[in-house]
């Protein structure tokens, strides 16, 4: 469809979701709460918030799906050895007695975590270590090379891990991504009860119910209509081009009803509107290339599945079917989508989006907020007035 921000390019939108589960289809799970139980946990919005968002994870898990507790600092060591869900009780005790205490240097808390994982595997079921912290990765390896190596080797066990991010102080967001994509997992950041319940009770199955791994998406583009392309977001995901074949090569985890969206912004061939001019010695349209005018790209998916080695593909072509001549007849979810990419650039300084503003994405989200059942998209609506009054502010600033 068009772009929003520049009406000589276009954006495409592509979208893959995992399959969804039943409740009754939901393997049994095998988790260890890694929980960070530092002095800088203390805050209202880290180590309670952290407790609540656990209980609601025990509301969403079947009665014999077992959970463990390891902490590291303050309060240290294993607090609750596995247990089944069935004994509720006794795993809130031990929830509610946890406090924040003392330094991050403490002891050998992911080791603990992934051996206590691995004693009470479930064949066939789902066996994860789930991370908390508030940004303090000293979880018995200092070293960050060493511990995602680590990380790394015990997915092959079958183990993966999840991270969860609480309180804004010294969040590390990019080692958190590494750390989950080296576990087969996925990492979140949870600042509130609200953003809790969507992790892990309404997106519990794609939370914890892998479907598929290294899953990995390569487009390629038709010269002979598209000049110009630029992945939008992404950066600490990209791949190499000879690593889409290579399944040796990790990629990042699917879970059950999971989506993944991935947008690109186009620039038509045989325009001036790009941001680069054209080559000298560029080759002119190939006899090969002309068969596919009616293509602008040739998606390529691969996956593995759970316990599978070797990869599947997909392919789709990108044709001029599945062009929208105005962002206003394109589907609802596109439209929010690209107003939440909009954001995004708005926040990395607009490079690309001109006059386009923080007004504009309002309202492109406005218009496509449809039923959103749990007032996630209204939400992401206050925090785009959040940063328009912040600018207003800033420019009143004296120089």
């Amino acid at each position: 469809m068009p772009a929003p921000w520049n009406d000589a390019s276009r954006l495409m939108h592509i979208g893959i979701k995992g399959f969804e589960l039943d409740h009754s289809e939901v393997p049994p799970a095998n988790l260890v709460f890694l929980i960070d139980t530092s002095g800088s946990m203390d805050q209202s919005n880290k180590l309670p918030l952290l407790i609540r968002s656990f209980k609601l994870l025990l509301s969403a898990l079947a009665p014999d799906d077992r959970v463990a507790i390891v902490t590291y600092a303050g309060s240290a060591g294993v607090v609750l050895e596995p247990t089944p869900v069935s004994e509720r009780s006794k795993i809130l005790d031990r929830l509610e007695r946890l406090y924040a205490g003392g330094s991050t240097a403490g002891g050998d808390g992911i080791r603990l975590a992934y051996r206590l994982a691995e004693q009470h595997m479930v064949s066939d079921g789902i066996n994860r270590v789930i991370l908390a912290t508030d940004g303090d990765f000293n979880v018995g390896i200092t070293d960050v090379d060493e511990l995602e190596e680590f990380i790394s080797r015990k997915r092959s066990s079958g183990v993966f891990l999840s991270v969860l991010g609480f309180g804004m102080d010294n969040y590390n967001d990019d080692l958190m991504q590494h750390l989950a994509q080296n576990g087969n997992g996925n990492a979140a950041y949870i600042d509130s009860i609200s953003e809790a319940r969507k992790v892990f009770v309404e997106q519990v199955t794609s939370t914890l119910v892998p479907i598929a791994k290294d899953v990995k998406i390569q487009v390629e583009f038709n010269s002979s209509t598209v000049s110009e392309y630029r992945l939008i977001g992404y950066e600490t995901r990209m791949l190499e081009r000879e690593d889409f074949r290579n399944d040796k090569v990790d990629a990042g985890e699917v879970g059950a009803g999971h989506t993944v969206t991935a947008i690109y912004e186009l620039t038509l061939a045989n325009t001036d509107a790009g941001h680069i001019p054209p080559s000298r010695y560029q080759s002119t349209e190939s006899e090969l290339s002309s068969n596919f005018d009616d293509e602008f790209a040739f998606l390529k998916i691969r996956y593995k599945l759970p316990d599978a080695h070797s990869s599947t593909l997909v392919t789709q072509p990108v044709t001029v079917a599945n062009y929208f001549d105005t962002v206003n007849t394109a589907p609802r979810d596109v439209r929010f989508a690209t107003a939440v990419a909009a954001f995004g650039e708005l926040l990395r300084g607009g490079r690309y989006t001109g006059d386009y503003g923080y007004k504009e994405v309002i309202a492109l989200a406005n218009d496509a907020l449809g039923d959103d059942r749990f007032g996630y998209r209204r939400e992401f609506i206050q925090l785009v007035r959040i940063a328009q009054t912040a600018e207003y502010l800033n420019d009143l600033l004296p120089e």
